[in-house]
């Protein structure tokens, strides 16, 4: 269960405040819904629980239960949906930039006549327009098409580059074929062999069941965030709901994997994909 910076302080101040208020209310039998709901620390309405003999009384201690788990899910999914936000609008504006980088190029390569002529030498101006009647050949427009700019790498190029890493990271592993980031990872096995690859002890591999997807998705997410530091960016009740992944979801998650990866040294690597 992943927890917040403050849950700890909250949580110990329920506590505290449970174990002032507790005492007379069990003794008495007057616990009330409001001094539950109060009560932030799912540790302490368990052994409210366990102590209740009064048959409303345990109904109401597993109603606070239940609305704390939730509003500790909706925090977490808060907490997701924030972290997938933030990583799409950095992908979106790393590809901003580079498109805004080709476009500053081709700009450059289109300026007017009189400008280019404007800004060189009288001596030179001959020489191109030598130039630029050779680039109307199509042998020189072909080794003008392999300038810096037209090489600069794209969305599509890192894509394929990390769907080439995954392939490779799990090619011994049985049962795991990656062709693409949707279909490839719907059983969540190629998750569980990715993330072994790296952690060979954390779990045993062989034993995993393809028909398992739920499991297979909770232990490989879980790995990934106790071991890796990886946020678990994907819900495993909307992967169970789809026959194959959103392919945008699923990459993004692998990157961010692939990040951490790289932040503890795990892979060795001049770029970041």
């Amino acid at each position: 269960m992943e927890a917040g910076p403050d849950e700890g302080a909250v949580g110990a101040a329920s506590a505290n405040e449970a174990s002032e208020t507790t005492p007379s209310d069990t003794s008495s039998g007057t616990l009330t819904s409001q001094q539950l709901a109060a009560i932030e620390d799912e540790e302490v309405l368990n052994k409210l629980l366990d102590k209740a003999v009064d048959f409303d009384e345990r109904r109401m201690i597993r109603a606070a239960l239940r609305d704390l788990l939730k509003k500790k899910r909706e925090k977490r999914e808060k907490e997701r949906g924030s972290r997938q936000d933030d990583l799409r609008q950095q992908a979106l504006s790393k590809a901003g930039t580079g498109r805004m980088g080709m476009n500053r190029g081709q700009t450059s390569n289109h300026q007017p006549k009189s400008h280019m002529h404007s800004q060189f030498p009288a001596s030179t101006t001959s020489s191109l327009s030598k130039t630029t009647s050779s680039m109307a050949n199509p042998a020189m427009a072909t080794a003008h098409q392999s300038s810096p700019v037209a090489a600069a790498p794209n969305m599509k190029n890192v894509k394929q580059m990390l769907l080439d890493w995954c392939r490779a990271k799990t090619e011994p592993y049985e049962g795991v074929e990656i062709h693409n980031f949707s279909s490839s990872w719907s059983d969540g096995i190629a998750f569980c062999a990715l993330v072994h690859r790296f952690f060979p002890d954390a779990f045993e591999y062989s034993i995993l069941n393809p028909n398992a997807r739920k499991d297979n998705f909770e232990l490989a997410f879980s790995t990934a965030e106790r071991l890796a530091d990886c946020p678990p960016l994907l819900d495993v009740e909307d992967l169970l709901r789809m026959r194959e992944p959103d392919w945008k979801c699923v990459y993004t998650y692998i990157q961010e994997f692939y990040r951490c990866l790289v932040e503890k040294g795990l892979v060795k690597t001049k770029k970041k994909l």
